[in-house]
């Protein structure tokens, strides 16, 4: 369980931005998103096609724009 202090002299906002880049980095949102609804494995596998996909997609569009120059 992801926990944080409240510092000596730091502010509630203070201690909930800290909190939240917490969660953040620990991707506990990502993964209680991920575990909202179940996935079918083809549908999970669908969607990292795409993403793998798109990465490549970015990487030829930065490669072209890196020639061109």
């Amino acid at each position: 369980m992801t926990g944080v202090k409240l510092r000596e002299g730091e502010s509630f906002e203070e201690m909930l931005k800290r909190f939240k880049k917490i969660l953040n980095r620990d991707r506990v949102l990502e993964e209680l998103k991920r575990l909202e609804h179940y996935e079918k494995p083809s549908e999970r596998r669908k969607k990292e096609m795409a993403a793998a996909r798109r990465r490549l997609l970015r990487k030829l569009r930065q490669l072209q724009e890196k020639i061109k120059k």
